[in-house]
């Protein structure tokens, strides 16, 4: 059997209190919107960022509609509160991971479970009625923190198309969408280039490209409102607010 199919499989009896904490954990720090908590800052709680401009609570709206220092500051949190919940994630998973090569992989899945909830709480914030962000910047951290290579492939799908464009939503959402042929990319093909035949895990290049295509594409479901506006040429370009 697949070595790190037969850990999880082995965790899921004796400690499934530590999967369910890991979603839990992460659902709740990703419910944390700094959008929401800097816009009322900088506003002295007279506005919601709900509230201003596209309604989206995340970092694109408070530039535009608050500023460029909010806006930072933001992006900052937005990152910071899903590198913090991944690397929960991956802590807690490590104490069934064991040692050896397929350790750190079994630790990834979960950073995976964590970052999808996490995620899940930036968009569905239990604190803020569950009206949050788009997540985005959240699944830029959750990459970062787990595979670079895949991010700096988003990374750069996302710049290329930005400085064509000037409009954010062109490159998140193609980074989105590419986000699960990437993992893949990385995980099998470069990691094959490596490994040869000796690849440390097939169930692990399955669940980390479906955990990606889960994000990738609820990230870009929730650009719905963008990708109408896309497709009738009604997309703002960039242009923050001083």
């Amino acid at each position: 059997m697949d070595p790190v199919l037969q850990i999880l499989q082995n965790s899921m009896a004796p400690y499934w209190w530590i999967w369910l904490l890991t979603a839990v954990v992460a659902y709740l720090i990703g419910s944390i919107n700094p959008a929401v908590i800097v816009t009322r800052v900088f506003t002295k709680g007279k506005k919601d960022i709900r509230d201003m401009g596209s309604g989206n609570a995340g970092f694109t709206n408070v530039l535009r509609t608050v500023g460029k220092v909010p806006a930072i500051i933001t992006i900052v949190c937005d990152a910071l509160k899903c590198v913090i919940a991944v690397l929960i994630g991956g802590w807690l998973f490590g104490v069934f991971a064991g040692e050896g090569v397929t350790a750190p992989l079994v630790m990834n899945v979960g950073k995976y479970l964590a970052g999808i909830f996490c995620i899940l709480g930036h968009s569905f914030p239990l604190y803020f009625h569950f009206k949050g962000g788009k997540g985005v910047v959240s699944a830029a951290a959750l990459m970062l923190t787990e595979d670079w290579r895949v991010f700096l492939m988003v990374l750069g799908t996302f710049l290329i198309l930005f400085l064509i464009t000037k409009i954010i939503s062109v490159g998140s959402i193609a980074g989105a969408i590419l986000y699960g042929p990437y993992t893949f990319l990385a995980t099998f093909v470069l990691d094959r280039l490596q490994y040869g035949n000796d690849l440390p895990s097939m169930a692990y290049v399955i669940i980390s490209t479906v955990s990606a295509l889960i994000i990738g594409t609820f990230v870009t479901i929730k650009h719905k409102d963008n990708i109408k506006r896309l497709l009738r040429g009604e997309e703002k370009k960039i242009h923050a607010k001083k």
